[in-house]
């Protein structure tokens, strides 16, 4: 019988994974599923009749994410549709951004057309 390959982590990431960990399962916290197709966005938006096209989900999703410190009392963090990670609030910074600045992790739901799962780090 072979020897199995078992792959580890640097440190640093080992270090950062439990970081995450623990801000996720935080006594009292939550996460937040914010990971809606567009398909689903259109049935939010047209409740309120908008249109669903990417501005008004871009605002939406500023309502939701961009609320202050308030958010980490009570999020972890929160699961992002893949359109998300690239849009900003009205300030330019991204929504992610936000996101860390108030303490809560930033994730994305993994689909088959993306294979990453962004956890802490992003340029914007």
């Amino acid at each position: 019988m072979g020897e199995r390959f078992v792959p580890y982590l640097p440190r640093d990431r080992e270090d950062e994974l439990r970081r995450i960990a623990k801000v996720l399962v935080a006594p009292g916290k939550g996460i937040l599923a914010a990971d809606e197709s567009n398909a689903s966005m259109s049935k939010r938006l047209d409740m309120i009749k908008l249109e669903n096209n990417e501005e008004n989900r871009r605002l939406y999703r500023q309502m939701l994410l961009c609320c202050g410190k308030e958010m980490s009392e009570h999020i972890g963090g929160v699961i992002l549709f893949h359109e998300t990670v690239y849009q900003k609030a009205d300030d330019g910074v991204a929504f992610i951004k936000h996101l860390q600045q108030n303490g809560v992790v930033p994730g994305v739901k993994v689909e088959l057309t993306l294979t990453y799962m962004i956890l802490c780090r992003i340029s914007a």
